[in-house]
């Protein structure tokens, strides 16, 4: 899929890869989806780097492995000055846990009330400095975006589809592509202000 949106032109891609939720799955399954996540970097840095894609992390990673954090780390330093695409992982992450950090910050910051722009609380998030996403697909037939970029989302189209993600072929991506190309998003306004 990666590969796919960078063909594509698609510059930002963000993964929802394990939610702080996601702590309370059985600890076999937690620990496989991190030796998975340490095999993925090593398997796929070699292509990020000559492909020019830049890894950033969404989320909290003091409590993820010190083998994650450490290919974590790895794979965001080899690859920060990559600017073709960048790929966000979602890991430990909330979307609520996220506006409430961004909120922290500013109050650390100093920055007064009245001075508390969407623009300033913008620069606070995991986010800071990338687009809003304007589609989120979500998988596995869930119809909710579980707590999943909660301020970025505000204007996002959403897909859903039961296709489970790793079945998430890059033909099934382009079926979620050519039903959001023919959406028509108005951000507010009536039809006839957008004509």
């Amino acid at each position: 899929i990666v590969t796919e949106c960078r063909t594509l032109g698609i510059r930002h891609l963000t993964l929802y890869t394990f939610s702080q939720e996601n702590w309370g799955r059985p600890k076999d399954e937690v620990s496989l989806l991190f030796q998975l996540l340490v095999s993925f970097l090593g398997e796929e840095l070699p292509s990020m780097e000559r492909n020019g894609i830049s890894l950033r992390v969404f989320g909290e990673l003091d409590a993820l492995t010190l083998p994650a954090r450490t290919a974590l780390s790895h794979a965001m330093n080899r690859t920060a000055k990559c600017s073709d695409m960048i790929v966000n992982l979602a890991l430990n992450y909330s979307g609520r846990e996220e506006i409430l950090r961004a909120a922290r910050l500013l109050m650390q910051q100093g920055v007064k009330p009245e001075a508390v722009t969407e623009e300033a609380f913008r620069s606070c998030l995991y986010s800071a400095g990338q687009p809003d996403p304007d589609l989120i697909i979500r998988t596995s037939g869930e119809q909710r975006i579980s707590n999943y970029l909660t301020f970025q989302s505000a204007y996002s189209e959403l897909y859903f589809t039961s296709t489970y993600w790793p079945d998430f072929t890059p033909e099934a991506l382009h079926r979620a592509l050519v039903e959001y190309a023919g959406r028509n998003r108005r951000f507010g306004l009536t039809q006839e202000q957008i004509q």
